[in-house]
Order: structure tokens, then sequence, then C-alpha cells
């Protein structure tokens, strides 16, 4: 089998795959180049949407499902932490372009289906990947498995803080990441933050466009001291599933 990481893989390895008679999925994971808090990296949310593909890989194996997971889309809209240092945001435009291009490419190829894996929850981010699901299956004639996890019915079957809205760079993302690379977390750090109840979600919905303005001064939300890799491996199983649901549904006939 060739190495399910397609930036590690050999093209002929690719080529034969695409070639075996069975479908074949592409997983991107999505994120942001953003501020999170003074604690977690800026990279975070690619670190998360990486080790849910991670965690998916095997399960669709199980299935007998072939995926390769895609080199991850790291620029996004992110406004809201556009006054936070490195962070980079992209306008809603050129990320649906660039999104668009990846499916056409992969949709000539003979790729089956593009799985979106997204963990940066910027309404304009969400927005842009919801546009470019629809286009996709509309316009390229490519099947797509989005489990947006920012609808209702997905984000009750996650944490507590992540329903409650007070959950960037927190205990949900922290535990996410210390269960990935703990060794960007800076501990001493996460350890001081007191918890922030300001709910990005409520914030929003009254107009707050910067994360100052939602009340996150520090650029986090939530309780990042009570973050544990426990919690973490626990919610990457569960949002692996969530994505191996979204792909075995779209590849039903």
């Amino acid at each position: 089998m060739p190495d399910a990481r397609l930036a590690n893989a050999r093209w002929p390895d690719v080529k034969a795959a695409l070639e075996r008679g069975r479908p074949v999925v592409a997983i991107l994971p999505c994120g942001a180049t953003e501020a999170h808090g003074p604690h977690l990296p800026l990279g975070t949310d690619v670190i998360i949407s990486e080790g849910v593909a991670a965690f998916a890989l095997p399960k669709l194996e199980e299935r007998d499902i072939q995926a390769f997971v895609l080199p991850s889309l790291a620029y996004a809209p992110a406004e809201y932490a556009a006054g936070f240092s490195g962070t980079i945001s992209i306008s809603m435009d050129s990320a649906l372009a660039v999104l668009l291009d990846i499916a056409r490419s992969l949709k000539k190829q003979g790729f089956a289906m593009l799985a979106l894996v997204n963990s940066h929850f910027d309404p304009a981010n969400v927005a842009v990947l919801r546009d470019a699901a629809e286009t996709i299956v509309r316009d390229i004639g490519m099947k797509v498995a989005f489990p947006d996890f920012t609808r209702r019915k997905l984000a009750e079957q996650l944490t507590e803080e992540f329903k409650s809205g007070a959950c960037h760079a927190g205990q949900f993302e922290g535990s996410l990441v210390l269960a990935s690379r703990p060794e960007l977390v800076d501990e001493d750090a996460r350890l001081r933050l007191p918890p922030n109840a300001n709910s990005l979600v409520a914030a929003f919905a009254k107009g707050a466009k910067t994360f100052e303005e939602a009340g996150g001064p520090q650029a986090y939300f939530g309780a990042p001291a009570a973050a544990s890799a426990d919690e973490g491996i626990a919610s990457l199983d569960r949002m692996s599933d969530l994505v191996v649901q979204a792909i075995v549904a779209q590849l039903e006939p």
C-alpha cells in the first residue's frame, strides 16, 4: 500500500490506486494560521484537522475504503484574530478559488470524492467551505463529504465546552493539541490562564468583529488549564467517526 499521506507517496503508487477500480477519497485537512492564546501554536487548527484525518484513516481501511490525506490547507479567512501577531488571513474569494481548483485537479485525475476536515470555525471560513462543497458537487461533478462540526446535529456530539461556544484555544482545542503535538504547548502559560467563559458564538451574533470585541484580549476562550491529552484522544476518536460516517454516506449509491 502507498503512503496514505499524498505528499509522501510516489506518483506511480497514486496512479495505481486510482486505476484499481474502486473509489479513492482525498481528505483535505483545513485550518488556519491564527492566534490561539499565548499557549497554543498558530497552527492549532491544522494540527487538529490532521489529527482527525489520521484517526479516520484506519477506520476507512477497515471498511475497504482507499484514502489519501492531502497536504493541509493552512490559510483561510481569519479576520477575527487579525490583531494578533502571526495571524495570516486571506479573502473568502481566494479561499474558495483554491478549494475549487483542488477539486478540479482531483476530479481530473480520477478521485471519487473530496472530504473536507475542518477545525477553523471562523464564520467566514465555514461559509466558504459550505459554498465550496455545494459548488464542487454542482459544477465539478465530484462527491464531497463535509462534516460541518458547527451544525447542531454534529456539535451536540462533541464536548460541553465546544457546545458552549467558548472554545477557542480553551479546554477543547487545548486537549486536541495535547493529544497530537504536546511539545508545541507552553504548559506554564496554559496552566496559568484563568477560564474565559465568553461565548464566541454569542459575540458573533451580537456583531463582534474581533476576538478583542468578543471578550478575548489574549485570543483564547474557554478553560485552557482544564485541557488534557485523554480528552483530546476521545475528541479525535469521535470527530474521526463523524468524518468516516460522512464519507461512507456519500459513497453509497
